[in-house]
């Protein structure tokens, strides 16, 4: 008798398996597959902690250096950072995406901000208060939409963040073009370090990228980043996923793959 159950419930785990194998996967799960080794590492490598740990602490090197350099003005110096991947942790909703075979879309990802349970990255919170605490006025500027604006707010203060307020939040109302909003606090300060984990998040001139994705940008602009931004890695996604595209989102699943494969170059 024990002999046979265990001869069924073998029969049954090879049913299983055979039937994964020949389960066809759709283009979009195949695509959401891909976000898996991405969001396993931004979320639990020791790696990215020892990276954010290391920029957040050239920027308050940077920032500290450029206050005591600092130039006599009337206006009141500042720091700009992005939120997401910069201050903010969402990897969760890049986890949820992957174990569930989906990909992003507006509606997830407006679900996912106004559950404000966001938690801060390595380093962020070091930075922010050492900026305070030098008198530096700081401002947030994020790409979410303006519609979840009070649930953002509350998430950065429920982190007990310094300077978050609404007067220190910009959100997007029109354009993902931050340049408008950067502009609107230089009007009033002078704005000594930039933070991010796109190169948009310190100008708009990175948004073109040729058939070279923008590295050749990065060259001819490198002594102003290395002087001026703090550049975060995020593999999970971002601009530098639209420039594969050919700065085409609208592309199909199965588009975005083959150009993912296209673009990789095993040629060395």
């Amino acid at each position: 008798m024990r002999l046979l159950i265990i001869f069924i419930f073998s029969i049954g785990i090879t049913a299983c398996n055979q039937s994964l194998k020949n389960k066809t996967m759709s283009a979009d799960e195949k695509l959401s597959l891909q976000l898996g080794n991405a969001t396993v590492w931004f979320q639990q490598s020791a790696e990215m902690e020892a990276l954010y740990l290391q920029a957040y602490d050239r920027a308050k090197m940077l920032l500290k250096l450029k206050m005591d350099t600092l130039s006599k003005s009337d206006l009141a110096p500042a720091v700009v950072l992005d939120l997401d991947e910069t201050v903010l942790d969402n990897s969760p909703f890049e986890a949820r995406l992957f174990l569930d075979g989906e990909n992003y879309s507006p509606s997830s990802w407006e679900k996912w901000c106004k559950e404000a349970k966001a938690e801060l990255l390595p380093g962020a919170a070091d930075f922010l208060e050492f900026s305070d605490s030098l008198g530096v006025r700081i401002f947030y500027i994020s790409n979410r939409k303006n519609e979840v604006f009070d649930e953002t707010l509350k998430n950065l203060q429920n982190l007990n963040l310094p300077q978050s307020n609404a007067n220190h939040l910009l959100l997007r109302t029109t354009t993902s073009d931050k340049t408008e909003r950067r502009d609107s606090v230089k009007a009033g300060h002078q704005i000594l370090l930039y933070i991010g984990d796109n190169l948009t998040d310190y100008s708009q001139i990175f948004a073109d990228r040729d058939s070279n994705l923008g590295k050749d940008l990065v060259h001819k602009n490198k002594k102003e980043l290395l002087n001026n931004f703090i550049m975060l890695a995020n593999p999970m996604y971002g601009e530098w996923e639209s420039a594969v595209y050919k700065n085409d989102y609208s592309k199909s699943a199965s588009e975005k793959i083959e150009l993912r494969k296209d673009i990789l170059d095993p040629s060395y």
